[in-house]
């Protein structure tokens, strides 16, 4: 058993933390089924009394739409959890429950656990593709694009694109299509075509039950909510004013996965919608740790709390940051980088 003072040597050594963290790797297969019970009951609850309570009246309808919002976005990360091979000991089980969810989020799993793992492996690195992940170029980058490329980015940027437009285009377009991954084999158009098929057939089931109106007042919505409240959180676990990025010949995995991730320290009702994804940099250090361990972590490592820590009052204003400056090594808004 370490002492605290060995577990402070640790954290100040993200490699020989990463090692560390092994022990908290082990998922439990009942709290796992409970988790996702807790999650799946709910969101089918919410949804149908969203669409019973329109015969009251619109609006009515639309704040049941709020909690089955928020439950999809939670069904989201535990397929997140999946994609890691943390939810269940079964790889097997982890990839039909992440395609199972996969249809409900509107996100082919096998495709997406390319591109994320691909985050995983090099975010923070600037010489690296920047797939799975939000663009951001440094203000050299920026200062050398040409004036429609520069207004280009800036729109990309805008918080009504990124955060309304941007989520709407992600979820309900560009998840249909892996363009722009020709030469990544068969996987992407297989995973991508067979959630398709499946969200068509549930899409005509639900419409034959409910009526095509009907379906599409509530699961619009719900859809759209769930999507801007996932790009934010994503945002905002990478794009805060001390984040890590580095060239590749000082680029580190450890360092960027510690320093580069945030602690979004949300209320305690919002850390449980979001299954903990604020422990973001924990899981980019030992992304194997299934969820609901993360907290046991943060207690054990109490030194752990202040890496990296964002409040939900001070996450507002990560909005402002668009580029990276290379010499203050943080990111910084357009005003403040002259351009």
């Amino acid at each position: 058993m370490e002492t605290p003072a060995q577990k402070n040597d640790i954290t100040n050594e993200p490699r020989a933390l990463m090692r560390a963290l092994g022990d908290y790797r082990t998922p439990r297969i009942a709290r796992s089924a409970i988790e996702l019970l807790v999650t799946l009951i709910p969101f089918a609850f919410f949804w149908v009394l969203s669409w019973a309570a329109l015969s009251a009246g619109y609006w009515i309808g639309l704040v049941f739409t709020l909690p089955a919002a928020g439950f999809l976005v939670r069904l989201f990360m535990i397929q997140h959890d999946c994609s890691h091979g943390a939810f269940f000991p079964s790889r097997r089980a982890n990839d039909w429950v992440g395609r199972a969810i996969g249809v409900l989020t509107l996100t082919p799993f096998d495709f997406w656990r390319h591109t994320h793992r691909h985050h995983h492996a090099h975010s923070g690195n600037l010489d690296r593709p920047r797939i799975g992940g939000i663009d951001t170029l440094t203000v050299e980058e920026f200062s050398a694009l040409p004036r429609n490329e520069k207004r280009r980015y800036r729109l990309y940027r805008h918080p009504l694109v990124l955060f309304a437009l941007g989520p709407a285009y992600l979820f309900l377009l560009d998840n249909r299509l892996p363009i722009g991954f020709m030469r990544a084999g068969r996987m992407p158009w297989l995973s991508t075509m067979g959630t398709n098929a499946a969200i068509l057939v549930l899409i005509a089931a639900m419409m034959w039950l409910v009526g095509i109106g009907l379906f599409l007042i509530v699961q619009l919505p719900i859809t759209l909510l769930a999507g801007t409240i996932g790009v934010w959180l994503f945002y905002v676990q990478h794009q805060f004013e001390d984040t890590f990025w580095e060239h590749s010949a000082d680029w580190n995995f450890h360092k960027a996965a510690l320093h580069g991730s945030s602690h979004y320290d949300m209320p305690r009702i919002l850390r449980w919608f979001t299954a903990n994804i604020g422990v973001h940099h924990v899981h980019h250090l030992c992304s194997r740790i299934p969820f609901y361990r993360l907290p046991e972590v943060l207690r054990d490592y109490p030194e752990l709390r202040d890496i990296g820590r964002i409040t939900l009052w001070q996450s507002f204003a990560t909005v402002r940051l668009a580029l990276w400056d290379e010499g203050k090594h943080r990111l910084v808004s357009f005003k403040e980088a002259g351009a």
